[in-house]
Parts: C-alpha cells; structure tokens; sequence
C-alpha cells in the first residue's frame, strides 16, 4: 500500500517497522460536545485506512487518545456546573455511541489524558533535566523550541525563514493558539482561579498539563519512541503535531512517527462549518434529517482525503441511490448464484481495480467509480461466478466499512421476465437508444413495474 507523507511530500509504502504489526497513533477527539462531521471525515478515513491494511493481511495496533482536560473541557464543565469527570464521560459516551453507528472500528487502546498525568509528569522533568524547557514566574513550565534546531520540519517552516532565536521570549500558554505563532509551548499550566477544582500537584506546584503534551506521553507509552504512522486533521500539523515531534524526540529520542497521514477540512455548502451558521451538524442532526448514519458515511469517504470535501444535504440524497443500487446489485448476484455456496475468499474477482485504488493513496472516489462498473459488468454472472464475484464484493465493502441497506423483496424478486424486459431496457438507454428505452419502460408499467434510473444503474420495483 502506498500512501502520501505529509513530511516528504511524497507517496510511500506502508510497511510494519517490526515486520509484524503495523502501529499507528490517531489524535482523537476532545470530550466538550458532540464530535461534528468535520471531526468524523478524520476518523471515519482513518477507519477506512485500518479496514484496508487489514484487509490486505496486515495487522494492526490502533491508538487513539481522548481529550478529557484542556481549556475547553475545564471551561464548559464549570459552566454546566458538572465535575470535570462526569461532564466529559458523557460526552466520550456519545462519541463511542456515534462511532459504532457510522461503523469506525474501536482503537485497540483508548488512553484519556487524565489518566496519564504521572507519565506527562515524568516527560516533563526529563525535558527540564535535558534543558529543553524551562519555568516561569508562575510555576508554569515551557518547551523552549529553540533546544530543538528541527522544529518545523513537519510542516516546513524553514520555508518561512523560522529563526528560532527570536522565540526565546516568546510563550504560548493557551492550549489552542494562532497558527501563525512560533513560541515556546507550555508543557504544564500552573493554576488559575478560573480553573476552580481542576488542578493536579506536581514538583512545580498545582496545575495540569498543556494539551500538546498528553499525546507524547501516550504514545511513549503504548507504541515507544519509534512506530509507523501519526494521522489527524491537517489543521494539526502546525503547531501540534511539530510540538509533539519536538517534546518526544527530545525526551524520548528515537524516530518517533515513521509517516505522517493528515486529511484535509471539510466544507459545508462551499464555506466553513460555523455554529452561526448552524451547518455544523452532528451525527444526530442529520439522522434528525432523516439520513442513516451510513449515507452520512458514504459521503464522508467520498472525496479523496487530501482534497477539501464539499458536505451538502444533497450528497446525502446521492449518497442514499448510491447504496440503494449496491444492494440491488448485490441481491441480484445472490439469486443469480442459484443453488451455490458462497465461500469466503481472499480474492476480489472484478473488485480487483477497487482494491488496488485503496492501495493507491487510499484513492476511495476511484475505488467507488471500479465498483458500480464491476457490478454493470457481473450483472448476468450465474452460479459459482456470480458467488465469486459477490464474495469480492462484500470484502471491498468491508475494507470501506459500507454496510448496505435493506432492498424490497419485490424488486428482489421480479419475476425472470420481467428482469430480462429491465436489463434490455437498461442496455438500449446504455447505447442511447431513447426510442427502444422509452417503449421497454411503457411496455414494464403496463405490466405494473416502475423502474427509475440513476447514473449507475436502475431502480425496479412493483407498482
């Protein structure tokens, strides 16, 4: 498998480093509110690039954090006037209960950053014995960036002309702060009144670690210094991700992350998601809505993940056809098998192309194009070739996480005649011939079925 590295600009190979299982680290979400659809395209494309190693025989070990303690978390807690712990498990409860019904895979390992504060500690007095950081008046402690000579080579801020000694008086204490600022990092916040009971003690007094600092513990922790592959949203290649790459090598040594894999921002109806605009839906408004959370998914997977995704209400109407027409598709090569078995395969059959675009830079919009041309082109398999060809099938859709929806039991069942009238019908419009299309449909609704077309295929049913 081939995939872009966000650090060499290039595509390379995915391989294991320890030649047996391959282990990757993926940003999760922050515990404040329900996770949106921006949040989701990152994880459901890192689902699919799991399913696809999988798939293709490799095994996996999956980590991914929660954020349960940053300026957010402490913020809307005091305000709902909940304790931090029970204000941030609900909201982790919803986001394992969205997970499962769009269908992404549990991590292997969920650690949360509260859980990890002695490790975070611990990073934090070895960087201080290292001279990477250093405190400040308030018992705060900060990374100093300039300890670190390759800051920015992540995100290329050598092409910004980055002189690292104009930093040293510079501090970033916030959390989340402009990306445009090259500062020193906080590594631990002292306390403040407005953090109320959230506070924790540690050899520079009471307070809790910064947000960039949780996910270098946690991965010191479950995958060492050296793993295969760090993923997230692109807005966290700077300054997260470098900040991340500067605390653990300096603390750690190693290699650290062997491949960088960052999905682009979603828009919706062509603009930002803003609450004002009240387009930045959750799981929960769109199935309000009326959509299944696996339309919300096909749409989510539907651009290429290095390509911004335009998000409308209407790509979820497509998105509903589309999947409509895989499982009509897919029921007709199961009656077409008559009386054989499908066995489990390790083969794609005519899916072949579709897997190999996984491969390719986990191209999933090439990968859909192959799929509807393969079920065009198996339409008239029978017998054990219509169940080799279901069987590639359902293992490309698996590697994609698409569970496809119920069908009628009448358009399943047409009688053959019928069938036969609608494939002829759908061959004439095919080859444009609009004269023989239009009698074919006439001559179907006089025997009292309909038949729609899409783009792909057609939808046939009883009047």
């Amino acid at each position: 498998m081939q995939l872009f590295d966000t650090l060499i600009r290039r595509g390379r190979e995915l391989q294991p480093i320890d030649g047996r299982t391959y282990r990757f680290y993926c940003c999760g979400p922050t515990v404040y509110g329900p996770a949106h659809i921006g949040n989701f395209r990152t994880f459901v494309l890192q689902d699919v690039l799991r399913r696809t190693l999988e798939t293709g025989g490799i095994s996996t070990l999956h980590v991914r954090n929660i954020t349960d303690i940053d300026d957010k978390t402490i913020r809307d807690s005091m305000a709902a006037g909940q304790s931090l712990k029970a204000f941030t498990d609900h909201w982790k409860e919803k986001f394992h209960a969205d997970c499962a019904a769009i269908s992404c895979l549990p991590p292997h390992i969920e650690p949360s950053a509260v859980e990890h504060i002695p490790q975070q500690v611990s990073m934090i007095e070895t960087l201080l014995e290292k001279g990477n950081a250093y405190t400040s008046e308030d018992g705060s402690v900060y990374f100093k960036i300039s300890s670190f000579p390759t800051y920015g080579k992540l995100s290329h801020l050598e092409e910004r002309e980055l002189d690292l000694g104009k930093t040293q008086n510079t501090r970033a204490n916030a959390d989340e702060y402009d990306k445009a600022s090259i500062s020193d990092f906080v590594l631990w916040k002292a306390h403040r009144d407005e953090d109320g009971e959230n506070f924790w003690n540690s050899p520079w007094g009471k307070g809790r670690p910064g947000w960039h600092l949780e996910c270098s513990a946690m991965i010191a922790e479950y995958l060492g210094d050296s793993f295969d592959l760090h993923s997230g949203g692109v807005d966290l290649v700077f300054p997260h991700h470098e900040n991340e790459i500067a605390q653990s090598k300096c603390a750690c040594g190693g290699n650290f992350a062997a491949h960088w894999f960052h999905i682009a921002h979603l828009l919706v109806d062509g603009g930002k998601m803003s609450k004002s605009l009240r387009n930045m839906y959750t799981l929960a408004d769109l199935q309000e809505k009326g959509f299944t959370s696996m339309e919300v998914r096909y749409v989510l997977i539907g651009a290429h993940y290095r390509k911004q995704l335009n998000f409308t209400l209407d790509s979820l109407s497509g998105a509903r056809e589309a999947l409509h027409n895989l499982a009509k598709s897919a029921a007709r090569l199961a009656e077409n098998m008559g009386g054989e078995t499908m066995l489990p395969s390790a083969e794609f059959g005519p899916f072949q192309p579709a897997w190999e675009s996984l491969n390719d830079d986990l191209n999933i919009p090439a990968a859909l194009g192959h799929i509807f041309t393969a079920l065009r082109e198996s339409s008239r398999l029978t017998g054990i070739d219509a169940a080799a060809a279901l069987a590639g099938l359902n293992r490309i859709l698996k590697a994609l996480g698409i569970a496809l929806p119920e069908i009628s039991t009448s358009e399943v069942h047409a009688p053959p005649a019928i069938k036969a009238l609608a494939e002829t019908r759908w061959a004439a419009r095919s080859n444009h011939d609009w004269e023989t299309s239009d009698r074919l449909r006439d001559e179907l609704s006089t025997l009292g079925w309909s038949v729609k077309d899409s783009k792909e295929t057609y939808l046939l049913s009883k009047l």
